[in-house]
Order: C-alpha cells, then structure tokens, then sequence
C-alpha cells in the first residue's frame, strides 16, 4: 500500500485480472515469479514463502495493478460470504514494489511487530464503521482495485469492519513490500470502537487489537523456502 509521498501521479490500470471461485483447486499464474494453487499462493521470490489460507475462505480472484504510474501490485483476495453476499471475514495479499522509473521506498514505522514463518511483520489493528465506503473514497487506490475485484462476484466488503495490517520489506533497499490485510465484519452491537477515519485499537482498545490479531493470525500459514 502506497504511502502518501507515493500518490503524486493518479491513475490505476488493471493489466491482468483472473478470477477463480468455484474450482479452487485449479492452478492460477498471474506472473512467472508467483501463482496460487488449492488455498496456497506461492512466491518464488521477494519474499520467498508460501502463504496458506484457511479452508472456510474461498479464492475470490487475483489482479495486477499499476499504482498512480510508480508501483506495480499482485493483488490476491480469499474471503468467507456471509448473508447477503457480503463478506464476513477476507484475506487480502498484496506484493508490491516500485517501478524503474523512480527512487521511492517504503517508509513504514515498525511500531509494533510479530513473526509468522520466520518473517518479521510489522502491523496495525484499525476499526471503521464502514470499512466498504472507506475504500472507494479513491478510486485509483488499492483499496478501489481490490473492491472491484470482489464486485466482479457481485459480492461487497463489510460495513462495521476491524482491519489487521501486516507489511514486510523483503530487500534492503525496501522498495519492495508484501502486504496482509485480515478483515473481520463486526455486528452492529458491538462494543468494538469505531468512528469516521478510523480507530487505531492498538492504542485505545489494546486488547481487542491483539484479539483480532490472533483471528488473522489462526487463518495464516506462512511458510519461507
């Protein structure tokens, strides 16, 4: 996910876009450096590692993405369907990097960070009251690139939403990054902050964070080659 410095051209271009739902046991190649097999997808390089899915979460599709002209993305979506074709719990992988064209590098603050396969991910815990309409405010995100793709299966990210981020920077010259988002729906009682903007649940609800962190965690097999 693109930092802000990062959006000084605007423009999204969807140069590959496979979407793959019934036959989940079918091979999917985007790219020759990665593809997605059963509940796996397999990255032959930055990282190298293998990332299993949770059998309850379904392979929603996979696209390439060009980013405002100085990043290029791989997209991969899994989700569980809850009633009315709107997704109750995701999982979004993205590999990133910056293009030839210019000298940027991924800034992240390692705030707060946690290990699953032998890779050190930093992360955040966020909350939204309407996480879908968060992600359409930009329509050249990857946020906007990721909703499309689910809409392609007439289906829509949830309102009431908690967000865990997770990042690594796989090469010294951290211009490239492998991004996990896990989502969760939350019922409309629940006692879960939430407001426009955000709530960032590391810092005011603590314990919730790491409640919802451990769910991203349960769903994730992340294995190095």
């Amino acid at each position: 996910m693109l930092s802000a410095s990062a959006k000084a051209v605007a423009g999204v271009a969807l140069s590959v876009a496979v979407v793959a739902w019934a036959q989940t046991t079918a091979n999917t190649e985007i790219s020759p450096m990665r593809g997605v097999k059963g509940q796996t997808i397999f990255s032959q390089e930055l990282p190298k590692a293998e990332l299993t899915i949770a059998k309850g979460f379904r392979f929603a599709g996979t696209q390439r993405v060009n980013l405002y002209g100085n990043a290029e993305a791989e997209q991969y979506l899994f989700v569980e369907v809850g009633p009315r074709r709107t997704v109750s719990r995701f999982y979004w992988v993205q590999f990133e990097h910056f293009l030839p064209t210019n000298n940027r590098t991924y800034d992240y603050d390692p705030k707060r960070t946690m290990e699953m396969g032998h890779i050190v991910f930093a992360y955040d815990v966020k909350s939204w009251p309407d996480y879908e309409a968060m992600q359409a405010e930009d329509p050249a995100s990857d946020g906007a690139a990721i909703q499309r793709l689910l809409a392609i299966r007439h289906l829509s990210f949830p309102h009431k939403t908690v967000r865990v981020r997770m990042f690594h920077l796989p090469s010294a010259d951290r211009r490239a990054e492998l991004m996990i988002i896990y989502g969760e729906a939350l019922p409309r009682d629940a006692a879960i902050p939430v407001r426009q903007g955000g709530v960032e649940l590391d810092t005011e609800a603590p314990g919730s964070a790491q409640t919802f962190l451990q769910h991203a965690r349960q769903g994730l097999v992340v294995r190095t080659q």
